[in-house]
């Protein structure tokens, strides 16, 4: 055995094939198969992910395993596949460029040590909890009331723990790389799914991005420092509009910050992620702690009502119309917003006028009973005033309302579908554990304990948040979003203890945190998707930094946060970002449910709390939840991913991931078998199930290619089609020209847009190998009814002395095997699939009834474009006894019923005496045949006299005598009616111009049996050069070869002379069966 060993690239096999001979040949395959070429990947076409290769030396020492030496190159020693394994590495995704890097650097990488609580539940945690709950909560419980918002609260939380369950179950069958999600989706749902979902997730997480800065900017500008905006309000009414520049100028300032710092230094992002965790644990512990502070010392947060009206603080400080000093009574701030002047006899406002300013605690404490308050739902319309229920008021004229009071308004109306796409961003971030699988110990273990976990604790949160919040604030509060009536505090930091300010500047750098990560997350599940391939137009995002870093990538979901920043407001841009996080989600659940009722082999998950059940009520949820929250969005998103499907369908995705779908489609395909019947169709569903006979030449390319053309226009992609060819001698031999002359047919299929399979059969010889196929071609109840073969154009040729002898056999073959025969006659002239023709007729001589396979095809051929501006036209013939003119008047009722526009006409051919020219070419057709059976000759010497027998007949058929008796054949007119009379006159016309020149032409007798053939045949060529010489494709019944197989080549005789002349003929042959019905 050999004892070094060369990896050579894949490229250059060929090359070192050529220059080292068949030992190298062997070494090379062995080193090509250790390396893996199935999806370009070398880590997933192994199953040994990351391993170093190891000296193959150690394979071959000792020499206890002689007997398997043979297998060593492919199938490694046991003890060598476990040292392997005991050498298993993983790195995280996007650390180097190149996979030879990855080598050089693996033996520097530590083993991971990141356990549940490090790896997977604080990630999770962190990512879970964010702006939704310090900026929108509140709002939401105030909103929806505190039935409603549990409900919303509980759904959410309810669909990312099943698919956490279901996620769980696909991370723990086997490892999972870095790339989370996307890679758990496109390995368990195949390319198209994982292209398409793996965007939608790309998507979700950069609107993520722009979510979490629009939020720094919020806290930023409305409760840290309100004077650093740039625009500033001018009129009552443009607060809005400002605060929407506003966050369009800052956010696009931040968003290049940030990515300016995750350009630089993405290390330092990842080390202060624990700083940014730090920050969202503090705010909810001080959120707890002001809530149990409330039940014996409530903070003093009193908010101003007119009548039932909220006012806003931040114009006046005193809740109060006027007041008592020094005995003089004194008109407030408050006073000169509603009215003309500061005097007491001032012009006000109606509704200020007629109620009473009044002044209420805004967090009464989890001890007043406020939640009962609370329960239950106020959604408003947008712009109206936030009002407290149950409070005296006097109702006065609209136009009160107007103006630039100082009232709270709600900025956007509200409703329960639109809350729930604002709040489940909140609930989104369950991936974080899996996209770092590659730094846990004991991922199979870490990532479900440490994600339900995670998801089990920020539920109670949120949903403990919503009683809460419920139970601690007044209404009014909780429905005043930028905390107007609590002089502009974030209004859940008017609960916290010790100071808001500690939910104020934790939830700041919690959002910042988030916008970061976002950013660096983004760019590297874009870029794992660029180089897996599968969307060939964002392969350039695949490249980066020498050190991996997807610099282009980055650039690109910068750009697409810039359009999340533009929208400029979180409640526009969180229910975007919902339906892309939905769903994922939604792919998740369906994979692992197509996996689990598949009961694949490699279906082996180590976490066992899972059933298909629960992932299908998960993927309804995701998708009853994308419609709830926004049914436009949510077909915006459905319509995006329906895309990228399709096009990396279109684009042909080349992957095999042994994924779900692919095992769906197979136990589909197995269904389906199973429940077609093993017989004949009914009549009603029978349409022709093609096998297509192609021939090959030497360098294994198709000798015809209309004929597949001729194929897709006659399917038009409908039905079955196999396209089979024989190839000559043992398949050991032949193995490689198999395979060359698989894909040349493959690429020509794809090419003439042929959908079938192709079938390539190598035998001893010809004619056996076509047998084959039409034995053993297709499964079950999709086999094949109707052979499709071209013409043999050589058969007279002496070096094709047995290509008629396949041909004749070939048709018994077909009709013991009760299948159509449809033979291509001059194929080479049939259009391709880009010609169009304008006009011209599709003629159908219908001769014998076939089965009603003669109508069918026309129909079928005209519903491709290439035929469709053809018309249709059918000839039958009428004998001595028929009656035409009911003939026609019955085949066009006929027509009509089975549905078909098809001009009529009846041809009758009447009963004459045998001419000269049908005589000499069947003389001259026996004596061929008989001269090259007896005659011993070379293959020179039989060319030769097969040439001079033909021309021989050619000119017989030019002499002017020969053409005087065809005329004579061919009547000048055609007699509609037959009478006894007229049949007698043509009988002793044509009679007395024959008989005189047999006896000078023929010295012996000829078969009469074939005399009588060659007369009918040139009798029916004749009547069909006369109708149809110019049509566009004539077809014709194929009368069958005799039954004494002495007279083979006297068949394609024959046939040769009923098409003589004609361009474009298709010969039919019916498989005795009724292919066509009148019944609906």
């Amino acid at each position: 055995m050999p004892t070094s060993f060369t990896v050579v690239p894949v490229e250059a096999q060929g090359e070192e094939r050529q220059r080292d001979g068949q030992q190298r040949e062997e070494e090379d395959e062995g080193d090509e198969r250790d390396r893996g070429t199935g999806d370009g990947i070398a880590r997933e076409s192994s199953p040994f992910i990351n391993c170093a290769e190891l000296g193959r030396r150690s394979m071959y020492e000792g020499k206890n395993m002689a007997l398997f030496e043979e297998e060593m190159d492919s199938n490694p020693m046991v003890s060598s596949l476990l040292n392997k394994l005991a050498n298993y590495t993983n790195l995280t995704q996007g650390v180097v460029e190149h996979e030879a890097d990855e080598d050089s650097k693996r033996k520097e990488v530590k083993g991971p040590q990141m356990g549940t609580f490090i790896g997977v539940y604080l990630p999770c945690l962190q990512n879970i909890l964010g702006v939704i709950l310090f900026l929108r909560l509140t709002w939401i419980v105030g909103t929806a009331g505190v039935l409603e918002s549990f409900i919303i609260v509980f759904m959410c939380c309810a669909c990312t723990m099943l698919t956490a369950i279901s996620m769980s179950a696909i991370a723990t069958n086997g490892v999972v790389p870095a790339g989370g999600s996307y890679y758990m989706i496109s390995r368990s749902l195949g390319p198209e799914f994982g292209g398409a979902v793996g965007l939608c997730f790309y998507l979700g997480t950069t609107f993520a991005g722009a979510m979490y800065i629009l939020g720094t900017i919020e806290i930023l500008l409305t409760y840290i420092s309100p004077s650093a905006a740039i625009f500033k309000v001018a009129d009552a009414g443009e607060e809005t509009e400002a605060m929407l520049n506003n966050m369009r100028v800052y956010g696009t300032c931040i968003v290049i910050l940030m990515a300016i710092v995750v350009f630089v230094g993405v290390k330092y992002v990842n080390k202060l992620a624990l700083v940014f965790l730090a920050c969202v644990i503090l705010s909810i512990i001080a959120i707890y702690a002001g809530v149990i502070k409330t039940a014996f010392d409530p903070p003093d947060f009193p908010i101003c009502l007119l009548g039932n009206r909220t006012l806003s603080k931040r114009s006046f400080d005193v809740c109060a119309k006027f007041t008592e000093s020094n005995n003089e009574t004194k008109t407030t701030p408050l006073w000169l917003l509603f009215c003309d002047s500061s005097l007491l006899n001032a012009t006000c406002d109606e509704y200020f006028s007629l109620n009473n300013v009044t002044e209420i605690q805004g967090i009464p404490g989890i001890t007043s009973g406020v939640l009962t308050d609370n329960l239950w739902s106020a959604y408003s319309e947008k712009g109206s005033i936030v009002e407290k229920k149950d409070q005296p008021s006097i109702a006065g004229s609209e136009e009160s309302k107007m103006g630039g009071l100082p009232y709270v308004f709600t900025d956007i109306m509200t409703y329960f579908t639109m809350l729930v796409g604002i709040y489940f961003p909140s609930v989104t971030g369950i991936m974080a554990g899996s996209n770092r699988s590659g730094d846990l110990k004991d991922a199979q273990k870490s990532i479900p304990t440490g994600t339900i976990l995670a998801i089990s604790t920020t539920s109670f949160i949120y949903l403990s948040c919503i009683v809460l919040f419920g139970a601690c604030i007044e209404g009014v509060i909780l429905r005043d979003k930028f905390g107007e009536a609590v002089n502009g505090n974030l209004v859940v930091g008017t609960l916290a203890w010790p100071s808001p300010w500690v939910i104020v500047i934790g939830s700041f750098f919690s959002t910042c945190g988030a916008g970061l990560q976002s950013l660096t997350g983004a760019p590297r599940l874009l870029q794992a998707i660029a180089r897996d391939g599968i969307v060939p137009f964002i392969q350039i995002f695949g490249h980066g930094k020498a050190n991996g870093e997807p610099t282009w990538a980055l650039l690109l979901t910068v750009g697409i946060c810039e359009i999340g920043i533009l929208i400029a407001s979180l409640d526009s841009v969180a229910p975007i970002l919902s339906m892309f996080f939905l769903m994922c989600y939604m792919f998740v659940n369906l994979a692992c449910a197509v996996q689990t009722l598949l009961r694949t082999p490699n279906w082996r998950p180590r976490f066992k709390y899972y059933h298909w059940t629960l992932s299908f009520v998960g993927m309804s949820l995701c998708l009853a939840l994308m419609f709830i929250c926004s049914w436009y969005y949510a077909l915006i998103a459905m319509l995006i991913a329906g895309c990228i499907y399709k096009y990396i369908e279109y684009r042909g995705a080349e992957k095999e991931w042994g994924d779900g779908i692919r095992g769906l489609s197979l136990n589909a395909a197995r269904y389906a078998l199973l429940r077609v019947e093993d017989g004949p169709p009914h009549t009603k569903n029978w349409r022709p199930q093609l096998l297509v006979l192609l021939n090959l030449d030497n360098e294994q390319l198709v000798k015809h290619p209309r004929l597949l053309s001729f194929t897709s226009q006659l399917k038009a992609g409908k039905g079955l089609t196999i396209v089979g060819s024989v190839l000559q001698g043992i398949y050991l031999d032949k193995c490689t020209e198999t395979h060359k002359a698989e894909e040349n047919v493959k690429a020509l299929m794809g090419v003439e847009k042929t959908k079938g399979f192709c079938q390539i059969v190598v035998s001893p010889n010809f004619r056996d190998g076509i047998s084959y196929l039409i034995q053993s071609a297709g499964l079950g109840g999709m086999k094949h009814n109707t052979v499709l073969m071209a013409w043999p154009q050589s058969w007279k040729q002496a070096e094709n002395r047995f290509s008629w002898k396949n041909f004749v056999d070939t048709v018994r073959e077909t009709t013991s095997a009760q299948q159509a025969l449809l033979v291509a006659k001059n194929i080479d002239l049939f259009p391709t699939n880009q010609e169009r023709f304008t006009e011209g007729n599709i003629d159908v001589w219908w001769i014998v009834h076939d089965g009603g396979m003669l109508m069918l095809l026309p129909f079928l051929l005209r519903q491709h474009k290439v035929w469709r501006k053809c018309k249709m036209r059918i000839f039958t013939v009428a004998q001595m006894d028929d009656n035409s003119i009911q003939m026609k008047k019955d085949l066009q009722m006929f027509l009509y019923h089975l549905r078909l526009n098809a001009q009529v006409e009846v041809v009758e051919m009447f009963e004459n005496d045998i001419s000269a020219f049908t005589y000499e070419k069947t003389l001259m057709m026996e004596q061929r045949s008989q001269m090259l059976k007896q005659m011993q000759l070379s293959k020179n010497e039989r060319e030769r006299e097969a040439q001079l027998i033909h021309d021989k007949n050619t000119a017989s058929r030019s002499a002017p005598a020969v053409e005087a008796s065809v005329a004579a054949a061919v009547p000048e007119k055609v007699q509609m009616t037959w009478t006894k009379e007229k049949f007698v006159a043509e009988k002793h016309k044509n009679k007395d111009s024959n008989v005189s020149g047999f006896k000078d032409i023929f010295n012996m007798k000829p078969n009469q049996s074939n005399v009588r053939r060659m007369h009918t045949a040139v009798k029916l060529n004749g009547v069909v050069l006369n109708k149809s010489q110019h049509a566009q494709l004539v077809l014709l019944n194929m009368p069958g070869p005799p039954k004494n197989r002495k007279g083979d080549e006297n068949y394609m005789e024959f046939l040769e002379v009923l098409t003589e002349g004609l361009d474009r003929v298709l010969l039919v042959r019916g498989s005795g069966r009724e292919v066509i019905t009148i019944y609906s």
